[in-house]
């Protein structure tokens, strides 16, 4: 055996969650070994037949205040950060007659499951362990001398260290020394999470009004943590590894979903399912569904009822719909499930399925069926880079530019009601289509999309093209509407539009040639409205 290898004789053991710790306590009464245990878990160790020494015993102070005060003490620090490969330490240890501790076995307060649960902010903050984090990371700090153990799943080797006198190596108390300092940074973060949604800045605080505006915003630190849930099969292709991690304080997320029939999620299908879903609550507290291949709406539509949400929102490219997600943001009907059933499709997800269509869409085995039973409530994107993190906030239907009310017309008649009501939906919809993007709607419904071009010009032809070769022969631009996510640079892009048979078009503006855009729309006899806002989506 190396020299790095130190036999556990002291265990100090604190844990909230005492489920697996009998396998350490038949370790602890075959080894003899001494065990200096807290409150709950020292009955509970004492129930399972160990000599267990009160820590109170060893501190000679009373846990206090509730709890709140039981390990913070210089008799059990001293134990845990005693570095007995410094003669000095096991000097003063000798001095102050305190016996080191061999092992640490932790496990914390649960913050992130009583957040969950729907507790008030004090029965919050009595969750937020102080003593479990500091013994965790003196132990940690200390693995020089000492085996911090904070996961059950490590239990099971533990109690065979134990029994037989090995105890761990040195590159084995490094190894669960990372562990335990990525446990505690996670519950940090996981707190800080929380009390920043909570605890805004007070005005008596502001001082530099640039600065302080800046700060509320984004905060100096970026702190976030999130759980690893399941490993995936693989990422976005066969040679990726991949996996799905949970936010700890939200358990109604996208993330969260509830699946109710067919293969397990792949990457692809969590990313295309998200998107869809977000896209159909854009449209809310209207009926909408969508159809979303590779991150991209090949179909919105607004509908009196899901099933003719979905006629439509199929209709406009049926051969880009195999293989795509369906997502509606309201309960799915019967009709709705006929529909659905003879398409090949990867996911469908929505709030609630009727008893019947579940049943019908759940004879379709390879059909991920995903029940999400609120809408998307995330606030800020974040997306990595190489070295860094970019993050913003979401793009949301909510800038003043948005409200059709606050648009200039700038050519052409103003839109009748139902002309008004088709640019007010592709305007929705253009949000969820990936720059550059063009989209025509009729009858609150696409008929053609034009994404992920890299001009404004080949967008509209792909728009174009879609709405009248998908559609049996039919001239589905002639009387439409189109949205653009960005202004027009030049007139040629929204003339495709025009000799098309668009007869409204509604865009940002803002370019240094609107005018001669505007002047083509006026000789087109093209309704023309700016907005002011813009949609980019990359």
């Amino acid at each position: 055996m190396s020299d790095s290898y130190r036999p556990i004789h002291r265990a100090l053991v604190s844990v909230f969650h005492k489920e697996g710790i009998e396998v350490l306590a038949q370790a602890f009464k075959n080894a003899g070994t001494e065990v200096v245990s807290t409150g709950s878990t020292a009955k509970k160790l004492a129930e399972l037949g160990v000599n267990v020494t009160p820590v109170e015993k060893v501190t000679g102070f009373p846990e206090s205040l509730d709890g709140r005060v039981k390990t913070l003490d210089p008799h059990i620090h001293s134990g845990i950060l005693a570095d007995m490969t410094n003669p000095e330490h096991r000097s003063q240890l000798a001095e102050l007659g305190i016996r080191p501790f061999d092992l640490v076995v932790v496990n914390l307060y649960p913050f992130a499951d009583t957040v969950r649960s729907g507790a008030d902010e004090a029965q919050d903050i009595e969750k937020i362990d102080i003593g479990g984090p500091s013994m965790i990371r003196g132990a940690a700090k200390n693995h020089a001398s000492v085996a911090i153990i904070t996961d059950p799943a490590d239990y099971s080797l533990t109690a065979t260290r134990v029994q037989n006198g090995e105890g761990f190596s040195l590159e084995e108390r490094k190894w669960f020394a990372a562990k335990a300092f990525a446990q505690t940074a996670s519950y940090d973060a996981t707190i800080a999470g929380w009390t920043s949604s909570r605890w805004a800045k007070p005005q008596t605080l502001q001082s530099d009004a640039a600065q302080d505006s800046a700060g509320t915003e984004f905060a100096p630190t970026l702190s976030r943590t999130w759980d690893l849930a399941h490993t995936l099969r693989y990422g976005e292709n066969p040679h990726q590894q991949a996996a799905l991690y949970i936010d700890p304080l939200n358990q109604i997320g996208f993330a969260h979903a509830e699946q109710l029939g067919g293969k397990p999620m792949s990457y692809n299908n969590y990313v295309d399912a998200d998107s869809a879903w977000r896209s159909v609550w854009d449209f809310a507290p209207a009926i909408a569904v969508a159809v979303v291949k590779h991150s991209n709406p090949c179909g919105l539509a607004i509908g009196a009822t899901v099933a003719q949400a979905h006629r439509k929102a199929h209709a406009c490219d049926p051969m880009s719909a195999y293989g795509g997600v369906i997502a509606a943001n309201t309960r799915v009907s019967l009709e709705m499930a006929q529909q659905v059933k003879p398409i090949f499709t990867e996911v469908i997800v929505a709030p609630a399925y009727d008893e019947e269509a579940l049943s019908l869409l759940q004879t379709k085995k390879n059909l991920r069926i995903l029940r999400v039973a609120n809408p998307p409530k995330t606030q800020r994107q974040l997306r990595q880079i190489d070295g860094g993190m970019l993050v913003q906030s979401k793009d949301m239907i909510d800038a003043p530019g948005d409200r059709s009310d606050t648009w200039q017309l700038v050519a052409g008649s103003a839109a009748d009601d139902g002309t008004l009501r088709d640019l007010e939906f592709a305007w929705r919809a253009i949000r969820s289509v990936k720059s550059n993007a063009i989209l025509i709607a009729s009858d609150q419904a696409t008929v053609g999309i034009g994404m992920g071009q890299v001009n404004r010009v080949d967008s509209s032809q792909l728009a174009v093209t879609r709405a009248n070769t998908l559609a049996d022969g039919a001239n589905r631009t002639q009387g439409a509407v189109a949205a653009s996510d960005a202004f027009f640079p030049f007139p040629d892009g929204f003339e495709i539009l025009s000799n098309a048979g668009v007869k409204a078009v509604v865009q940002p503006g803002g370019s240094i040639r609107d005018e001669a855009v505007f002047e083509s729309a006026k000789k087109a006899g093209v309704t023309m409205y700016v907005t002011g806002t813009r949609h980019f989506f990359h």
